[in-house]
């Protein structure tokens, strides 16, 4: 999985990376919040970021603001790495729109549980975006009639909306995933072929 660390302390930086490689991620090492903030923005961008709280030019809080405003159907999992202990901090990064929260200093075995809840959270999400997107194509497809259908009392024509007259079976076609098997009615047999119809009954007779 490709993961973006967003943190300016090199030692930090470069003992979060050494954990996730271990891990067998592959690693995209920034180190500003503007850096971090250009990255997400990139077709293909990480899909789990771990964003230092604290950083020059843009703050963890606010790249987690600014993703989370981007409309999108697989939105990234975005960790906080931070030294704040208060409460209210963390309840502020939450609402920003962070997913988790890590505290300096980390430990390994901690930040690979939680790197692996966003990994199986990503995962989801990725699921669920493709059957919505199997759902909307299918749906696509389908057609139905809707409204008033005008149509002619004696031919049977009906009439679309650009105002051009079509066979029944012509406008069902174009406007339904309706195929039509073409055959003849009772009633149409006896009118047309009467020599081939089934007279069971004897005509009534002469008065």
């Amino acid at each position: 999985m490709r993961i973006l660390i967003a943190e300016d302390d090199f030692t930090s930086r470069t003992l979060l990376a050494a954990v996730l490689k271990k891990g067998g991620h592959e690693v995209v090492e920034t180190i500003n919040g503007a850096a971090a903030w250009a990255a997400l923005q990139q077709p293909g961008a990480p899909a789990l970021a771990i964003l230092d709280w604290m950083m020059p030019e843009l703050a963890g809080p606010e790249i987690v603001r600014r993703v989370r405003a981007r409309p999108t159907d697989q939105p990234p999992y975005l960790i906080l790495l931070t030294t704040k202990g208060e409460k209210a901090d963390i309840i502020a990064g939450l609402e920003a729109g962070a997913n988790d929260y890590l505290s300096k200093p980390f430990d390994p075995g901690e930040l690979s549980a939680r790197v692996e809840v966003g990994r199986r959270m990503v995962e989801l999400q990725a699921a669920l975006a493709a059957k919505i997107e199997a759902l909307r194509q299918a749906m696509d497809q389908i057609k139905t009639l809707r409204g008033i259908v005008p149509i002619c009392a004696s031919c049977k024509k009906i009439r679309d909306d650009k105002g051009y007259w079509s066979q029944v079976e012509t406008y069902v076609c174009n406007h339904t995933e309706a195929e039509f098997s073409h055959g003849i009615c009772p009633d149409c047999v006896i009118k047309l072929y009467p020599e081939f119809a089934d007279n069971d009954e004897d005509p009534p007779a002469a008065s």
